[in-house]
């Protein structure tokens, strides 16, 4: 059992190319090559697009689409509505998230599965689902979101059904990767200094994943307001009803689709660019506030 492998007879693998020359394809320029053209290929597959978003329409045009009523209703109407769905999230996926990470039980793995479905299956399909669900006349539950008045078809509360249904996923997913990531440990110790149950969640499980639960709220409105195919179905054109008393719009993504629709490629160009700038201000402005401290984290830790 201790024999060597020389006094066996059987003679040890011969190092690797690159252990050989001293982990030079490890350490050397050419990893470091490699790592820079696989990384800027992927970067100017994200910004020669956006570049030419940019240059297709002139800056004038930006201006006016941001000078545009029909355009800046809906922008608004876009953020209002996904800040709903941002919202049902965070009181519906991240109680989701915590019980498939702290709770083993039958059906666990069926549940997660379904999770993730929403994440892979063609929009259309989700928007088409929803309305035989809950916008078809004669179905139970058209019947009830009526009475209830909750109506869904062409209302803020379709938009936010359709947003909610396919954003919702990430904050389940990064919600518990969080909370798996706490360290029992801390928790045991936490209580074994007189906190209870709900006490620890509030003062040392939720702090320690806040960051990933937020990284998941952020990724539930980005899919928010990027959406469409359930949209075409469910609520095109929204009218008022329910928290939404503005004027006749729809989502800012519908909204491109119209001018792209009626071959207006440069009004489709300004608003997508009016757009991005925004989108672009948000995220940079967490990453800003992370790195300042009115986040309550720094960039690359777990917790306060």
């Amino acid at each position: 059992m201790g024999e060597r492998a020389a006094d066996v007879g059987v003679r040890p693998a011969p190092p690797l190319p690159w252990a050989r020359r001293g982990g030079r394809w490890r350490r050397g320029p050419y990893t470091l090559v490699l790592q820079v053209v696989l990384a800027a290929s992927l970067l100017l597959l994200f910004l020669l697009p956006i570049y030419e978003l940019f240059t297709f329409a002139p800056p004038s045009r930006i201006v006016l689409a941001l000078e545009n009523g029909q355009v800046r209703a809906s922008l608004w109407f876009t953020f209002y509505a996904s800040g709903i769905a941002v919202l049902a999230a965070l009181f519906f996926a991240v109680p989701l998230g915590y019980l498939l990470a702290r709770r083993t039980f039958f059906g666990t793995r069926v549940i997660e599965s379904l999770v993730a479905l929403p994440v892979v299956i063609p929009h259309l399909l989700v928007g088409l689902g929803l309305f035989l669900l809950v916008g078809y006349p004669g179905t139970p539950l058209y019947h009830l979101a009526t009475s209830l008045g909750f109506p869904v078809t062409d209302t803020i509360w379709g938009v936010v059904l359709v947003m909610v249904f396919v954003s919702a996923p990430y904050t389940v997913l990064a919600s518990d990767l969080s909370f798996r990531a706490v360290d029992e440990r801390v928790i045991e110790s936490a209580r074994s200094l007189g906190a209870g149950g709900s006490m620890a969640f509030l003062t040392v499980t939720f702090p320690l994943a806040l960051r990933g639960i937020v990284a998941g709220l952020l990724l539930t409105w980005a899919r928010a307001v990027s959406e469409i195919g359930g949209l075409l179905i469910l609520a095109y054109y929204v009218y008022p009803a329910g928290p939404y008393t503005g004027p006749v719009t729809n989502t800012i993504s519908l909204y491109i689709y119209d001018l792209y629709q009626l071959g207006d490629l440069q009004d489709a160009a300004a608003v997508s660019s009016l757009f991005l700038i925004v989108a672009f201000a948000i995220f940079l402005s967490v990453r800003l506030g992370e790195r300042s401290g009115w986040l309550p984290w720094r960039r690359g830790e777990l917790g306060p």
